[in-house]
């Protein structure tokens, strides 16, 4: 990647530590969080700030270099949610069980892309939504 400090360093402000695609903070995660291209370099993404977000391993090595797939209820094709663009809480809902529901189309192609909803990663939600930890979220006064 060609990224400078500073725009790492905007990155993980901006997103204040937690994954913007499954809002698990940085602090329960022996991985260190990643800065993904929304839209990767080699579809023509840019290193633009607007193009950057925070992501756990997890979000990042499923999302790939994937930017849409078929939504899992109309198998249209749906581009994956865009954290610059969209908000989370239009797209996504944390049910009871601690899974992440889908609301649109967006949503569930993305949840079902970066396979939110595997047992280790609800386990790892209801643990720490119990202790105070979940969801964390990214400053949206950007």
């Amino acid at each position: 990647m060609s990224l400078t400090r500073a725009q790492r360093s905007l990155v993980w402000s901006r997103a204040a530590n937690c994954c913007e695609y499954c809002r698990i903070p940085q602090s329960d995660s022996l991985i260190p969080f990643e800065v993904d291209h929304i839209k990767p370099l080699r579809h023509e993404g840019m290193d633009d700030i607007d193009n950057l977000c925070l992501a756990c391993a997890l979000c990042n090595g499923n999302k790939g270099y994937n930017i849409a797939a078929l939504d899992p209820e109309t198998q249209l094709a749906t581009q994956l949610f865009n954290p610059r663009q969209q908000k989370w809480e239009d797209h996504f809902t944390v049910n009871n069980d601690y899974t992440i529901a889908g609301l649109t189309a967006v949503g569930r192609t993305t949840g079902d892309v970066l396979k939110f909803n595997i047992e280790d990663r609800v386990n790892q939600r209801r643990y720490l939504t119990q202790v105070g930890l979940y969801p964390c979220a990214p400053h949206t006064d950007e």
